[in-house]
């Protein structure tokens, strides 16, 4: 059986994750091939869990240039994706690349480009749409028969990390090592699943608030408004302090609302348009239009990381669809971005924001950045990073 010939970008935890579940065969038509990792540790502890065939490389450039992989699985920090995927595009590899797609979307919107350019397979690793109860709020909602959105409601307060969390890593919860906080590390993919379900907005208004809960630097509590080109309005909340946390997805429509809670879908199908019937002149000033309550089967295997490797490896070796094209990964960043923007210059931003704009008050704070290996880094406009 023709397998994919994949290598591992970074070890830490997501990375040794998904390269322990490789190994143990749970994906037949993917060979690991090889692992690379700057820590000599990390390097060490692969080692012994690792098949003796697979090789295991220092570096990122020496594994692509071993020649030993047609494609990557980059799973280092943020900042790195974006320079990581062009040197692999330059080699020819298929890449498949962690969230977020990277920390500023200057920087992502170049590696799309190059990617496009390349002819390789590009895929992102959002997980989350493997989910069945996300698939059918995005076919129910796409699909017309509610009419459209009124109105969206996200409150994802179930990230709950404790100081220990943060203090795992020396880049973790800084501006120059991580470029954000709850929104760039644990909330793409709800980032990803809102635009996905119900389009960009068009302007945001947040409110960020750096360690508020936490002895760090980033943002640990949001609180983001939201506008859509049709008049829909949005809030989204999130938090990595609240303890018992709420992921509650609410989407009203025309013709009723959809709520996801528990893995749980629900739907309070309405028996005529709102829209048409508030304007019905004659019914009374008081009176609703009836509704039904359905509860809502999503049936399908949740296969999540795996499921988004095997549709990586179907993609190449048999051409069929990936679960998230890696071009996608710019809309959730641009919704992030968007919110530090909003905060940071307390106002209003436009959709897409401006990228120039965002990457100079970035700068700002990842030069003052108490990065805990050293000075603060600063990014270019061209992408690079530098220190």
């Amino acid at each position: 059986m023709k397998q994919l010939k994949l290598g591992i970008i970074g070890m830490g935890n997501m990375g040794s994750s998904h390269a322990k579940k490789i190994a143990e065969g749970a994906m037949p038509d993917v060979l690991l091939a090889a692992v690379a990792e700057r820590e000599p540790d990390r390097l060490d502890q692969a080692r012994a869990y690792l098949p003796a065939q697979t090789a295991l490389f220092d570096s990122p450039e020496a594994l692509m240039n071993s020649g030993l992989c047609e494609a990557v699985l980059i799973a280092t920090p943020h900042y790195e994706h974006p320079a990581l995927a062009i040197k692999a595009f330059e080699r020819g590899l298929h890449v498949l690349c962690e969230k977020p797609a990277g920390v500023y979307a200057k920087q992502v919107r170049e590696m799309n480009e190059r990617a496009a350019s390349s002819g390789v397979v590009f895929a992102m690793m959002f997980n989350q749409r493997t989910n069945p109860v996300y698939q059918k709020m995005h076919e129910l909602v796409n699909g017309g028969e509610l009419g459209a959105i009124k109105r969206v409601n996200w409150i994802i307060t179930d990230w709950y990390r404790t100081q220990v969390y943060y203090d795992s890593g020396n880049w973790r919860a800084t501006w120059a090592g991580e470029g954000g906080g709850v929104l760039l590390n644990q909330c793409p993919h709800n980032l990803d699943l809102l635009q996905w379900i119900c389009g960009m907005p068009s302007r945001v208004r947040a409110f960020c608030h750096n360690g508020k809960w936490h002895d760090i630097e980033v943002e640990d509590d949001v609180t983001a408004y939201l506008e859509f080109e049709n008049g829909a309005t949005g809030v989204f909340v999130t938090s990595t302090a609240d303890c018992p946390g709420t992921n509650r997805l609410e989407i009203t429509l025309e013709w009723g609302k959809l709520v996801c809670e528990n893995d749980k879908l629900t739907l309070y199908k309405l028996d005529r348009n709102e829209r048409e019937f508030c304007y019905d002149k004659t019914v009374g000033g008081f009176e609703r239009p009836s509704s039904t309550l359905y509860e809502i089967s999503a049936e399908g295997d949740n296969p999540q990381h795996l499921g988004v490797i095997a549709a990586f490896a179907g993609r190449i070796l048999n051409g069929t669809p990936l679960t998230a094209d890696g071009a996608e990964g710019i809309r959730s960043l641009e919704l992030s971005n968007a919110m530090h923007l909003s905060s940071w210059l307390e106002r209003t931003v436009d959709m897409p924001p401006d990228e120039d704009l965002f990457l100079a008050e970035l700068n700002k704070r990842a030069a003052a950045s108490r990065h805990k290996t050293g000075t603060g880094a600063v990014f270019s406009t061209e992408g690079s990073y530098g220190s």
